[in-house]
């Protein structure tokens, strides 16, 4: 498949990317700074690596792409609506080239509650989205954008973000929250993503993951 990766510098984005091209995948990567790109990807066989704020090339990578899929967002406690933001940029490329297909990382706490969940964790989420409110609200208004637009969307929500490896072996609920789910590896989010891709069961869905 044709893809293109935003937020490929991030912990999950530098995983699509890797596991993407080991898949015999076409990668083109978007990056805000294309110095920040880890030495292993800048010297892989990606497409192609376009600046974020390049709004003709961020155009061109999208179009024709089988795929799209993002891990941007924000890197601290205070979101200053980054996801929002730049996630409008991909759609506003994607709806101007006819390009459809969209895979975007979310959080656990922006999806509906998990049936069933332990006080204890319902307690930690509590205080977990009390901490990170600004970013979930973020989050929230970014799959709002999402639902408004013509793509082909799939959100993930994963909870914690682990730096295990990809072991392909996690729990999925298209349009819910796994039960009791405290964590993931960024590497399996990275998997989930591209198993997400040809997924027409998660099309325009929010999709839990976690082990």
């Amino acid at each position: 498949m044709r893809l293109t990766v935003f937020g490929a510098t991030g912990g999950v984005g530098q995983h699509v990317v890797r596991q993407a091209l080991a898949a015999g995948h076409e990668v083109t990567a978007v990056v805000r700074d294309p110095a920040k790109l880890p030495g292993a990807l800048a010297d892989a066989d990606l497409h192609a690596t376009v600046r974020l704020d390049d709004e003709p090339a961020v155009r061109a990578a999208v179009a024709g792409r089988h795929a799209v899929l993002s891990s941007l967002g924000s890197r601290g406690r205070k979101a200053n609506g980054v996801a929002e933001r730049l996630t409008g940029r991909i759609l506003t490329a994607m709806e101007a080239e006819g390009a459809r297909r969209l895979v975007v990382v979310s959080a656990a706490p922006v999806g509906p509650k998990p049936q069933g969940d332990p006080l204890v964790d319902r307690l930690m989420r509590k205080g977990v989205s009390a901490v990170l409110a600004d970013v979930y609200a973020d989050l929230a208004r970014m799959e709002a954008a999402l639902a408004r637009s013509a793509t082909d969307w799939t959100v993930v929500r994963p909870p914690k973000l682990t730096d295990g490896p990809s072991t392909g072996v996690y729990r999925r609920v298209v349009g819910g929250t796994p039960r009791s789910g405290r964590s993931i590896s960024r590497a399996d989010v990275a998997h989930a993503m591209l198993a997400l891709t040809d997924d027409a069961t998660a099309v325009r869905q929010g999709v839990g993951i976690a082990y």
